[in-house]
């Protein structure tokens, strides 16, 4: 009986640890594997939570496809840009640059005129040198007068003219695009805005916006007007215009803001040239007085010592070493000229 008690209450605490065991392996079980309500909440966020991202990475990759197509555009306006710009430089013809200097002559009048002040130069010359230079060396100095005043001084002055003009145009071009700007934000057209310019601003900006206005009577659309404007007046900040046109045409944007950050950048160009301006007039002024010493003697020693100079004028020697020292200081005059250009 004492043996079948024992086993019995043995069988009892082997029952009570199994079913305590089996009660803790299930607790853990049911620990890790959560309720319905909570799994079906939890499916449902993660749901979301997925179609949110799928759908951020959608609209990002649509972004990046959007801003890749505008990069495109841009790199591809600019390529064209720069493919014109080459071939306006192959194309520099006496007609762009009596264009470029507000000259209405054509290309005959202008070689007639030129040969003709040439023709005059030489004869003055000549006469000029007839009791200093041999008769040779007189036709030499006629012929070299010729050529100064038929091909380099015109092309001289038709370059002042054109210089001179397009800083009087990058004077006002600023002013001009700040009308543009304020005429883009009241709401009014880009065509009217330049319009206003062709009727208000003086020449040569006034008569430049007046040809791109007119171009669009004939069906000529503005960027394309602009770059004709660029070859007549090939100035940086005209081109920047162009880009600034040509690519809002093509990709969009606000033209006002993007108008009046390059009316600022403008505005800060002039300020740093006239800074560069002001520096190198020092430099000027010491090229200016090295460049005039040569002659400065040669006339004092002519008041003071008439004949110490006539060997250089009676003698073929003395000719020949004017001609090397005429060549030499021109060749100075043109380097110390290349080193004070400052081009901002």
């Amino acid at each position: 009986m004492d043996n079948q008690m024992m086993i019995l209450i043995a069988m009892t605490v082997v029952a009570l640890a199994a079913g305590a065991a089996g009660y803790v392996l299930l607790s853990m079980l049911l620990s890790r594997s959560p309720d319905p309500d909570k799994r079906i909440a939890k499916v449902a966020g993660s749901s979301k939570s997925e179609k949110r991202e799928k759908a951020a990475s959608l609209i990002d990759r649509l972004g990046d496809s959007k801003r890749d197509g505008r990069r495109k555009q841009i790199e591809e306006s600019l390529k064209k840009l720069e493919e014109q710009e080459r071939e306006r430089k192959r194309k520099l013809t006496l007609k762009v640059r009596l264009q470029r200097a507000g000259l209405t002559v054509n290309e005959k009048q202008f070689f007639a005129y030129s040969a003709l002040i040439g023709l005059v130069i030489a004869l003055g010359a000549y006469l000029a040198l007839g009791g200093v230079l041999a008769p040779g060396m007189r036709i030499l100095s006629a012929a070299g007068a010729f050529v100064v005043g038929a091909v380099g001084l015109p092309l001289w002055y038709i370059s002042f003219l054109a210089n001179r003009r397009q800083q009087k145009f990058l004077h006002d071009l600023p002013d001009a695009i700040d009308i543009i700007v304020r005429g883009l934000r009241s709401g009014m057209p880009l065509a009217d805005a330049m319009a206003t310019i062709a009727r208000e601003m003086p020449p040569p900006i006034g008569p430049e916006f007046t040809m791109v206005v007119e171009g669009l009577k004939v069906s000529i659309p503005i960027e394309q007007g602009i770059e004709r404007m660029y070859e007549r007046m090939p100035l940086p900040e005209v081109n920047f215009l162009s880009i600034v046109i040509s690519i809002q045409r093509q990709t969009g944007g606000n033209l006002s803001e993007t108008l009046g950050n390059l009316s600022r950048v403008l505005r800060g160009r002039k300020k740093m040239k006239q800074k560069v301006k002001a520096v190198s007039q020092e430099a000027k002024a010491s090229a200016a007085i090295i460049g005039s010493l040569p002659f400065i003697i040669m006339g004092a020693l002519s008041v003071l010592n008439p004949g110490y100079l006539n060997p250089l004028w009676n003698t073929a020697i003395g000719n020949y070493l004017v001609i090397g020292s005429v060549l030499s200081m021109a060749t100075g005059v043109a380097i110390m000229a290349k080193m004070i250009n400052f081009k901002v």
